[in-house]
């Protein structure tokens, strides 16, 4: 007979905003750290990753012999959890998506 083990259970992300639970704004000026796995994390904003450049990129699609540059790419948009977190925070009030800042659509 086999043992079944007790299940695992993981937080895989956190959603960071400066807009309240419930405004109608809050998707376009919020920020999401997933775990990506091995202890990192990616710092989203709807389809950008947040890189350690301090810049916004867009993953580039790879093909399918790109795994070494892939990985480059991945590992310079990852970050340990407390990292992840802490920018995550700055950078949230810093969000503006057509002309509009979190200050705009706050006031």
């Amino acid at each position: 007979m086999t043992t079944i083990p007790e299940p695992a259970v993981q937080a895989t992300g956190y959603v960071v905003s400066c807009l309240p639970e419930g405004h109608d704004d809050r998707w376009t000026f919020t920020i999401q750290v997933k775990y990506t796995g091995h202890g990192q994390f990616a710092i989203r904003h709807g389809i950008r990753d947040y890189g350690t450049t301090g810049t916004w990129d867009y993953e580039p699609s790879w093909p399918e012999d790109g795994i070494d540059e892939s990985a480059v790419w991945l590992a310079a948009h990852r970050f340990d959890h407390d990292t992840a977190l802490r920018l995550a925070r700055q950078l949230a009030p810093t969000l503006s998506y057509r002309g509009r800042t979190v200050a705009d659509v706050l006031g």
